[in-house]
Formats: C-alpha cells, structure tokens, sequence
C-alpha cells in the first residue's frame, strides 16, 4: 500500500515524500482511513512505530479546506496533547514537515519555558496546537487559549500521562473542549486506568492494535548478566571497555542514579550526558542535541524523561537497574532495532531484582539469554543485599538516666 492509497491530498504527498518516507506503517494504514471518516479511535501502538504521522496526516487532511484564516484570525481546530515536552516538541517538529505546502499554523507549548512567547504565538492565531496539560491549563485560565472549537483532540502515550499524574487534567481538558469533538487516544499499553479513561470519554471507539504491547521488538537481541549489587557499576565498565561500542542509552530507576553513574564514567573518560526529570528543558535538550550529533555516544536516563525521547541510529541500550514494571523493559529495549536495523540490549540483574525477570520473561513470551562469563558473576545462591548500618544502638552508655528522670513523672505540659 502507498499514501496515495489512503486518499491523502496532493501537498501532503508531497511532504511526505520529501520527508523520505515511501510506504506506510501498519499503524498509519489502521489509523488514517478512520480519523479521516471522523471516528473515535483508541490505539496500541509502540513510539517508533509512526503513530506521530498516523494521527497527524489526515488531522491536516481534514482541515486543509478551511487553512485560510477568516477575518477574526484562526481558531484552535486540532489539540494534541501530550505528557513530556520533549515529545510535544518531537510532534510538532513533524506537524511543521507534513503542513510544509499548507498555510496550516501549528504551535507548541509547554512549562519550564518562558511563557510569553508562547503568548505571542498563541496571539497570532493558529490552527493546531500541541501542549503539555500543565502549561495548557495555565494559559486556559488566563484566556490565551480557546478551545471553543476544537474539532480533534490526541491524547498521546496516555498510559504515561496517567502514570505522572494527569488523570484529573486530561480529563478536565476534555471537557473544555466541545461536545462533538472527535478524540484519539493512542497508548502503548492498555492499563486498567487507560481502559476506565477511553470508555468515559470515547464514543463508540474503533480499536486498532499494532504489535501486541508484550512484543519486545524482534529486532532486539537481548542478554542478561547477573551480578552482585555493589559490582554492577564495574561490570558496566567492563562491558563498555570489551564488548558495547557504538551510541548507548543507559536506563537506571532514579535521578540520584543517574548522576552518580554520569560521574563515574565521566572520571573513566567516557562522553556522557544524564537526562531527567529535575533536568531544565534547555539542559535536556541539550544534552539530546548532543547525543543526535554524535558529541557524547553514551546517554543515562530515568524511564520517563526517555519516553518521550526518538533517536534513530542507536546501537545499544543497557538496563543498569532492571525495572519493577515489566512494560517499561519492552519500552527501553524498544528504543534500538528501529526502522529495519538491529539492536542489542544488555541487563544488568543483581539478586533482589531477580524476580522482575520473571515476570518480563513472562510478557514477552521468551528467556532472555544469561551470559555467565564475566567477572563479577552473582553467586546462584546469593540473597538479596541488605545494607545494614555499622553503627548500632545508642551513642549513650547503658544506665545513663538519672533515678529521677526513670521514675514515671507527670510532667507539667
């Protein structure tokens, strides 16, 4: 199947071809002829699997006959939001490629950015927006944005967007946007919560799966090192120095984590940047610049900041801590192996996390290979570390109470 197949308008073909891309995804040839006929729809799919295009094409088809603005200026026809700024920044981006032969404006806005550019842009008047539920509540209230007429929203990767919280803005978003609005929800994974969310606000959805969610990609060739707690940041040296080359993500649970492992390999010379949550938008993006150019070839980032996050050409990722959710393994490993080419992903399991691989091994449906020769193996029997405290018990000697003050007074307050 071509785009010309999914009666997508001459300007757009045209953009889309120029931006390389010949053929649809699965994904693009499920979604587009539905959000063309109107309907509401509710996806699974993976990012990397073109589902920015899927909703973003025939939300410019539809409104490629009313582009010209009327006198009062343009109106907010289409919302897409979406839960980190970095993919409402990647979204927009590819908005600006396929609207490239349309007068059809799009804008971005999210927090931790200063505000009033985002107003003058808003001022000016556009037709798409992307956003950010926090920043566009705020600017909802100070009645910069309307969205009186929308006519499509897209609720991006809203399974995360539920995970940081945002229930209650999603859904009070929803509701200021009109009655008869078309909505699209695109998730990766299909939680309860999502579910309970999609049926309260979805009419009569058509459901597309792309993938079951549990696939981990087939490109993606997996192993599995078990290796005491305290020598994990040795092994990942090791592994560094003889056996990863090439551009590296590495996923640990925390910022804290992050930190310390950037130090680390910064002091053994590697090139490094750390990507999180307490990060500002200019350091994050920065330090994604950096690695797209091929300034730094090793990037260590928390699940959420890198959700969000599309980088094509990257060989490897390492699981330093290996995550409680056995969804969030499929999304890491997800990020290599993309559009055609091969991948590697190498976790890094000490004893008390012994049990998440269990219940990964369970999802997607395969062992995931043990390397044993290394030098620090995890001896099979070993139990899970407990850090204990050197000092114990109190500072003061035994006995030290006065008569007095062990006898059970009343005290006067």
């Amino acid at each position: 199947m071509s785009f010309k197949d999914l009666k997508l308008n001459r300007p757009l073909l045209r953009a889309v071809a120029e931006a390389g891309y010949d053929n649809p995804t699965l994904i693009q040839e499920k979604t587009i002829p539905a959000v063309l006929d109107q309907k509401d729809v509710i996806a699974s799919a993976q990012t990397g699997t073109g589902k920015t295009a899927a909703f973003a094409l025939p939300i410019l088809q539809l409104l490629f006959d009313f582009q010209d603005a009327p006198k009062r200026g343009k109106k907010i026809k289409a919302l897409i939001v979406s839960p980190t700024r970095e993919l409402a920044i990647q979204i927009e981006e590819n908005f600006k490629i396929y609207s490239k032969y349309t007068n059809l404006r799009s804008t971005v806005i999210f927090g931790g950015a200063p505000i009033e550019p985002q107003i003058d842009v808003l001022k000016k008047g556009v037709d798409i927006l992307i956003a950010t539920p926090g920043r566009l509540l705020d600017l909802h209230k100070q009645d910069v944005v309307n969205l009186d007429y929308i006519q499509t929203l897209v609720l991006d990767e809203a399974d995360l967007m539920l995970d940081m919280g945002f229930l209650d803005d999603v859904k009070k978003i929803e509701r200021l946007c009109p009655q008869d609005k078309q909505i699209l929800l695109f998730s990766a994974t299909m939680p309860f919560k999502v579910e309970q969310l999609a049926n309260t606000i979805l009419k009569t959805p058509i459901r597309i799966e792309v993938s079951p969610t549990s696939s981990a990609a087939k490109s993606v060739s997996q192993v599995l090192y078990y290796v005491p707690k305290r020598n994990k940041i040795e092994l990942c040296l090791h592994l560094l120095r003889n056996t990863i080359k090439g551009n590296i993500i590495i996923f640990r649970r925390t910022k804290f984590g992050v930190d310390k492992l950037e130090k680390t390999l910064l002091k053994n010379g590697y090139k490094v940047e750390s990507f999180h949550g307490d990060k500002s938008q200019t350091d994050r993006q920065d330090a994604l610049n950096r690695f797209k150019n091929n300034e730094v070839n090793i990037l260590i980032a928390t699940d959420v900041a890198a959700r969000g996050i599309d980088i094509t050409d990257l060989d490897a990722v390492i699981n330093f801590d290996m995550p409680n959710v056995p969804e969030t393994y499929v999304h890491r490993i997800g990020r290599t192996g993309r559009a055609g080419k091969t991948g590697m992903s190498y976790s890094l399991c000490s004893a008390d996390e012994k049990a998440y691989i269990k219940t990964i091994q369970q999802l997607i449906q395969r062992e995931i290979a043990v390397e044993q020769d290394h030098p620090y193996p995890l001896d099979p029997k070993a139990k899970p570390e407990v850090h204990k405290s050197k000092k114990t018990g109190s500072k003061h000697k035994k006995g030290r109470k006065s008569e007095g003050s062990k006898k059970k007074k009343k005290r006067w307050y």
